[in-house]
């Protein structure tokens, strides 16, 4: 992978999320993206949950910021720094497009142990109302 610049295939992911805008985000997924969780053991399927998870990490995330781009033929990873409950993290989305640019495949992953574990008990705490929210928008 080689260092990329925010315009490229996944800028437009990346500028949905610095600029926290979930119809842009949402608008960037594939109607059938995986979205493989950090902290869940199976991947969740589907444009419609994808999005609420994304609407609720940006909440629980505090000062999220993206700190670098690499990217290749086949996808993207976009590293970033966060913190969640006072606790410094650093992840990584990796994300595979198709052919029309959208997110087709997304996994995450995160660190320490503590950081994730406590993004982990967040996203539990609102995961009736991911559920709910994604239940809403499949219809």
């Amino acid at each position: 992978m080689s260092a990329g610049a925010s315009g490229g295939a996944g800028g437009g992911f990346r500028a949905a999320v610095e600029a926290r805008d979930l119809a842009a985000m949402r608008a960037c997924l594939a109607d059938d993206v995986v979205f493989r969780s950090p902290v869940a053991h199976r991947p969740y399927e589907g444009k419609a949950i994808t999005g609420a998870i994304l609407a609720h990490v940006i909440e629980v995330f505090e000062d999220f910021r993206y700190v670098r781009e690499l990217e290749d033929r086949d996808g993207h990873a976009l590293v970033f720094e966060a913190r969640v409950d006072g606790l410094q993290l650093t992840g990584c989305d990796f994300l595979v497009l198709d052919e029309e640019g959208l997110v087709t495949d997304f996994t995450v992953m995160v660190r320490p142990l503590r950081a994730a574990e406590a993004l982990a008990a967040a996203m539990g705490r609102r995961f009736d109302q991911i559920v709910a929210m994604a239940s809403e928008d499949a219809t």
